[in-house]
């Protein structure tokens, strides 16, 4: 297994991902099937484990407790994450951060993690009414955090406000990454500016949730001819992999087959080289069939509603590309109703001036639809609820 220098630490180049674990005919986790991945990871270098409060309906914590409770504590790294997200005013941080320790039989967490600060987050992450930063800072200087981090799908501009905020507290940041995203959800602009701030990255959703381990045929057969041994999923680690500042990247395998091909690819095998990282980028943007916004934003200066014209387009482009997005869709929840594509008159003031001659109005016309084939946060989170309840028997 190829490792990595993470804040001093020497960590697996591939983390084990505990968000989408194998689970038996009725939904609950395989804790068999847990225990054998895990083992298969720690006889194969494998020493970097991510969960989260929410993960499994909290099931994933006491999962991967049970499962590395035969090894040495010591002898692996474990990253959680404090649901910020999706805090309440009956949430106390305090019992929270207690009940993950518990949950996952540990005195501490190498790597402690904000939960999806985005859009709709970042101001609850702020608030002193929570004091959610200080607590964990407090944490941190005594000893149940190690290292502090975030893990983020904001835009590139509502990050940089966090960070400015966050200050030095932050020591490594979470992003979706893979080779479509590096524009469509403008990863080269995330890459570069936490690159600039010092900041190592942990990759999540580098297969885009699987999407990127079965591609159309032709595009199989391009990539087929150069590699022919090489499965898809490992073009996309192999981009990663090229990619000096990332130190881990996330796979939320659910069979110990995927296991076993991803420690394979992060063990052995050629490097991907630049001609082929250069490739994969075109062959992203000739899947995504998208409408070419540069980002101008000549459109945004005669919009008589003000709206922000650019980052709808991203939005639609996303959506049409990956058919639902719940990203794009807690995105959304954060834009006020005067800001929502439905909100465009028709008027063609920003096609008039558009030098890619785009037809805006009809993308705006058709944006809110796609938005409501993806589920919202808040539907997700009552769906895991209830998932909870009914593995208690609530």
């Amino acid at each position: 297994m190829k490792m990595n220098d993470l804040l001093g630490n020497e960590v697996s180049r591939l983390g084990f991902g505990a968000m989408r674990l194998p689970q038996t005919a009725d939904g609950a986790v395989d804790q068999a099937a847990v225990q054998e991945m895990v083992d298969y990871c720690m006889s194969h270098g494998v020493n970097y484990f991510d969960t989260a409060y929410v993960y499994h309906s909290g099931f994933s914590e006491t999962a991967l407790r049970d499962a590395l409770k035969k090894y040495p504590r010591e002898s692996y790294y474990l990253a959680n994450k404090f649901p910020g997200h999706v805090i309440a005013d009956s949430y106390d941080t305090a019992a929270i951060f207690q009940e993950q320790l518990d949950r996952c039989g540990t005195d501490y967490f190498d790597y402690y993690l904000l939960h999806n600060v985005y859009e709709n987050s970042i101001d609850t992450y702020m608030d002193p009414r929570w004091d959610i930063l200080g607590f964990l800072k407090e944490q941190k200087r005594l000893g149940k955090i190690r290292h502090l981090g975030l893990s983020t799908h904001a835009r590139p501009e509502n990050l940089e406000r966090f960070l400015d905020f966050a200050g030095d507290a932050m020591e490594f940041c979470q992003i979706q990454l893979n080779y479509m995203d590096w524009s469509l959800q403008q990863g080269n602009v995330k890459y570069e500016m936490l690159e600039k701030r010092g900041l190592p990255l942990i990759i999540m959703e580098p297969l885009r949730g699987g999407k990127l381990a079965s591609l159309p045929e032709d595009i199989e057969a391009k990539l087929r001819a150069l590699r022919p041994d090489e499965g898809m999923a490992a073009w996309s680690f192999r981009y990663l992999q090229n990619l000096p500042n990332v130190k881990v990247v996330l796979s939320g395998m659910s069979t110990l087959p995927q296991l076993e091909e991803n420690v394979r690819t992060f063990s052995e095998g050629a490097p991907q080289t630049a001609e082929e990282s250069a490739l994969l980028e075109v062959l992203a943007e000739e899947m995504k069939d998208a409408l070419p916004c540069t980002r101008c934003r000549y459109c945004c200066d005669g919009c008589p509603m003000g709206l922000d014209i650019p980052m709808l387009i991203h939005a639609y482009n996303d959506l049409k590309y990956s058919g639902s997005n719940m990203v794009i869709a807690m995105q959304f929840d954060a834009i006020p109703p005067e800001k929502q594509p439905d909100a465009c008159i028709g008027c063609g003031a920003c096609s008039a001036v558009c030098p890619q001659g785009i037809d805006i109005p009809a993308a705006m016309r058709e944006l809110p639809d796609l938005i409501k084939q993806s589920p919202s946060w808040a539907e997700v989170c009552r769906q895991r609820e209830e998932a909870r309840r009914k593995q208690l028997g609530l």
